[in-house]
């Protein structure tokens, strides 16, 4: 078991929430963003659709707590690879609810 292991272990059982944190922001035509939160280890990941305008209200967080019944595989090892290594920088950087 990783460290990353025991962590997501321990925020399940206690909240029943998994702590995912920022990997990836993309806007589009519509004026909508996505946001892509994941785990630690890279391996779940959950999207979210929000206007700009009510992000530019509500800000966007570094990590936030996810249902894991919400969180979907994340099935190719380089994205996979790529979301862990964002955790990891974002991590580092930040709390769990700096806004970015």
């Amino acid at each position: 078991m990783t460290e990353d292991d025991g962590e997501r272990e321990a925020a399940e059982s206690a909240t029943g929430t998994v702590r995912v944190w920022l990997v990836e922001r993309d806007y589009d035509d519509r004026n909508l963003v996505t946001l892509v939160y994941a785990t630690p280890d890279g391996e779940r990941y959950q999207r979210h659709e929000r206007s700009a305008h009510l992000l530019s209200s509500q800000g966007v967080t570094a990590a936030t707590d996810a249902d894991p019944a919400d969180l979907e595989s994340v099935d190719d090892e380089e994205r996979r690879e790529r979301y862990a290594e964002e955790v990891d920088r974002v991590r580092e950087r930040h709390d769990p609810g700096d806004t970015l």
